[in-house]
C-alpha cells in the first residue's frame, strides 16, 4: 500500500476532463461504462463483493465499509430504497456540492451501481434548501440520463429498472443525521429515530433502505470498471482509496483537495492550501467542522487516515479541516461553534436542547467581560451532563470541541475570567 498521489482525479474528474458534466462528453470518456458491464456481465452480488474488497469507507463522517452496509439490506422485502445524503451540512465541508454541480454523471452511475447491487427500483436524492441552483443542474443530468437510457424502465434492455427522484429540504443541520433524513423525506419534522430498528431493515417508509453519501457512491463507478486492487493502489491498507478534503480557514488557497488517504495534515496546509495567511503559525486543526475534537500544531505531521486521526484523538469524518492560526481567539472560535450547535438542534432532547442553551449562556459571559474561574468550570460541568445523553450526534458533536478548547486554550479561558 502507498500514499502514491494522484496523476488523474477519481471524483473531481471535471478538473481533468473539461465540461465532463454533458452526458456526451462523460460517455465519451468511459462514462456508464462500469454500468453497462454490470448490468450485462455481473450479478447485483458481484457489485457488493467489489465495493468490499475495494475497502470503500462511507465518506460522509462515520466511515464505516459501504459495502458491508450494502449487504445488511435484507432480500426478501420489497420495495428497497437507496437515499443519498447530500445534505453537506457540516460547517466547513463544501465537497459533495463540487461533485454535484461539476461531475454529476459520474455521481448518478455510482447511484444506479448501488441500487443494482441491492435490488432497489428507487433513489431519492436529498440536499439541503440552499442547494436549489445545485440541484438544477444535477435534474439536468438526471434528465440526460433519462433521455439516453441510462434510467426509467429496462435500462439498456435488461430487466433492472431505477428512477430517481430530487429533494430538497429546509436547510437543517440534523437532517445530516440518517433517520432525520428519512423523517424529513417522509415529510414529516426532521427529527432523528430510536434505533433499532435500523434504516438497512425499515428505512424510508419502513423498508430495506441504503444510506450513502455523494462522495461515497461516486467512488463506485471507478472501482467498477477499474478493479478493487486498481482503488487500494491509493491510500493505507485500512483507509484504502481518494478522499476529498475541504480546506478552509487562515489558509492562503482554501478549497477542495483530492488526495489520497494517508498523507500528514501538513502536506493539506503547505503544499495544497499555500500555508497560512502572512506566515502566522498553526494554532489549532479542526479536522472535521464543527464537530471534531480540536488538534494543535503538534499533531501537523499525523496522516489523514481514519485510525491516525482516531489515534490522535479526533476523527477525519467529513474531512473539513479548519485551519486556526495564532491570531485567532480560541474561546472565540469555540463560542461561534456553540452558537451554530445552539440554532441547530431539534430541541428532541434536553441534553442537547438544554445544554447548547446553556453552553452559549456561558460563553456569551466570558466574552462580554462578565465571565468569571466558575464559568469555565462550568463549561466541563455542562458537557460532562450532555456527553453520552444526547438522542442523536448532533448533541454528542458538541462535547469535544469544547473539550479540547479547554485542554488546549486554558489560559485564553482563564484571561476571560475574573
Amino acid at each position: 500500500m502507498t500514499n502514491k498521489l494522484l496523476s488523474k482525479h477519481v471524483l473531481f474528474r471535471h478538473r481533468d476532463v473539461e465540461n465532463i458534466g454533458d452526458i456526451k462528453i462523460y460517455v465519451a470518456n468511459d462514462g456508464y461504462k462500469a454500468m453497462e458491464r454490470a448490468l450485462k456481465q455481473l450479478k447485483p452480488l458481484d457489485i457488493t463483493n467489489e465495493v468490499k474488497a475495494a475497502g470503500l469507507r462511507g465518506r460522509g463522517g462515520a466511515g464505516f465499509p459501504a459495502g458491508v452496509k450494502w449487504g445488511f439490506i435484507p432480500q426478501n422485502i420489497s420495495p428497497r430504497y437507496i437515499v443519498v445524503n447530500g445534505d453537506e451540512s457540516e460547517p466547513g465541508t463544501f465537497k459533495d456540492r463540487e461533485i454535484m454541480e461539476s461531475n454529476p454523471h459520474q455521481f448518478i452511475e455510482g447511484v444506479i451501481l448501488c441500487a443494482y447491487a441491492v435490488g432497489a427500483e428507487t433513489a431519492y436524492i436529498y440536499g439541503r434548501g440552499e442547494f436549489k441552483s445545485t440541484f438544477r443542474i444535477l435534474q439536468q443530468a438526471v434528465d440526460e440520463a433519462y433521455r439516453q437510457g441510462f434510467l426509467g424502465q429496462n435500462i439498456l434492455g435488461t430487466n433492472f429498472s431505477l428512477n430517481i427522484y430530487l429533494h430538497l429540504g429546509a436547510g437543517a443541520y440534523v437532517c445530516g443525521e440518517e433517520t432525520a433524513l428519512l423523517n424529513s423525506l417522509e415529510g414529516v419534522m426532521g427529527q432523528p429515530r430510536s434505533r433499532p430498528p435500523f434504516p438497512a431493515v425499515a428505512g424510508l417508509y419502513a423498508k430495506p433502505t441504503v444510506i450513502n453519501n455523494v462522495e461515497t457512491l461516486t467512488n463506485v463507478p471507478p472501482i467498477i470498471l477499474n478493479g478493487a486492487s486498481w482503488y487500494r493502489q491509493f491510500g493505507t491498507e485500512k483507509s484504502p482509496g481518494t478522499k476529498i478534503f475541504s480546506l478552509s480557514g487562515r489558509v492562503n488557497k482554501p478549497g477542495n483537495y483530492e488526495l489520497p488517504l494517508g498523507l500528514p495534515i501538513r502536506y493539506l496546509i503547505e503544499e495544497c492550501g499555500g500555508g497560512v495567511i502572512e506566515g502566522k503559525a498553526v494554532k489549532g486543526i479542526l479536522p472535521s467542522g464543527a464537530s471534531s475534537s480540536i488538534i494543535g500544531a503538534d499533531k501537523l505531521d499525523v496522516t489523514m487516515d481514519y485510525e491516525a486521526m482516531a489515534a490522535a484523538g479526533t476523527m477525519l469524518g467529513s474531512a473539513s479541516f479548519i485551519i486556526l492560526d495564532e491570531t485567532i481567539n480560541a474561546v472565540w472560535a469555540a463560542e461561534k461553534n456553540i452558537k451554530f450547535f445552539k440554532h441547530e438542534s431539534c430541541g428532541k432532547c434536553s441534553p442537547c436542547r438544554e445544554g447548547t442553551h446553556w453552553l452559549k449562556a456561558v460563553y456569551h459571559k466570558l466574552q462580554d467581560g462578565r465571565g468569571t474561574m466558575e464559568d469555565v468550570a462550568m463549561l466541563t460541568n455542562i458537557i460532562d451532563q450532555m456527553d453520552g445523553n444526547c438522542f442523536c450526534l448532533l448533541g454528542e458533536f458538541v462535547v469535544p470541541g469544547v473539550r479540547t478548547s479547554l485542554a488546549l486554550f486554558k489560559a485564553e479561558y482563564e484571561a476571560l475570567a475574573k
